[in-house]
């Protein structure tokens, strides 16, 4: 049985009065690429921010490789192997690829590693490699979504949150996103998606939760939830 790296119990978060996310319960293990669907505000960005360390729990705990993490922040989970490619892409908009590239890496100090991880994300993405000089925020959509995964892989994480990374983008790009995904995970990266175009996820899922109103309210395999008539119906619009 593979070793669980993240295990949901519970889960509370709330806004104000609001509660957003009101007693999630589900876990990723290792070698697995699972996918937490849903429509526009179910939950799934609050849950992905209260795991990394981004909002307080009102109630439940999540753990991560056995041990809860409730209370930790980004930084100290990101040494952990615990990184988040956020919605809306966070790059650093007046730093250069390379510079973006390197504060992924702000944990590490293995020079050499560092400067090998650069040249892995220049294979992974090309584009990347040929305006490495020029500044994230000059950059298309796509690119800097390009450049916000290639930044989280410069941590060498155990555990990659990936959260919305089509939004946005034109199909070839939709496209181009999700192979990178497939090949991230292909290099045995454990990945949580997060991710509205829920066909392309569930095709790439070991397995995928369905995220109703701040609950779970499906769970399955990625093939089970794509040929699931509740799951067609409401989230790939036959």
């Amino acid at each position: 049985m593979a070793q669980t790296l993240l295990k949901v119990t519970g889960l509370k978060v709330a806004y104000g009065g609001i509660q957003a996310v009101k007693g999630v319960d589900f876990e990723v293990h290792e070698g697995e690429l699972v996918s937490l669907i849903g429509s526009n505000g179910a939950g799934k960005t609050t849950t992905m921010k209260a795991i990394t360390g981004m909002l307080p729990l009102a109630g439940g705990d999540i753990e991560y490789l056995g041990k809860s993490i409730k209370g930790q922040g980004p930084w100290d989970l990101v040494k952990q192997g615990l990184a988040m490619v956020p919605e809306g892409r966070g790059t650093f908009t007046r730093m250069s690829i390379t510079e973006n590239l390197l504060m992924g890496a702000h944990t590490r100090s293995d020079k050499a590693g560092i400067a090998e991880d650069i040249e892995k994300v220049f294979t992974i993405f090309p584009r990347l490699r040929e305006r490495r000089s020029q500044l994230a925020g000059t950059m298309s959509g796509g690119e800097q979504q390009m450049l916000a995964m290639g930044r989280a892989l410069m941590s060498r994480p155990k555990l990659l949150l990936l959260d919305e990374p089509s939004m946005g983008l034109s199909p070839i790009l939709v496209d181009t996103v999700f192979e990178v995904v497939r090949d991230v995970y292909a290099q045995g990266v454990t990945v949580l998606l997060v991710e509205q175009n829920a066909s392309r996820a569930l095709a790439l899922a070991n397995r995928g939760y369905v995220m109703e109103s701040g609950l779970i309210s499906m769970t399955g395999s990625g093939k089970e939830l794509l040929a699931d008539p509740k799951v067609r119906a409401a989230y790939l619009g036959e």
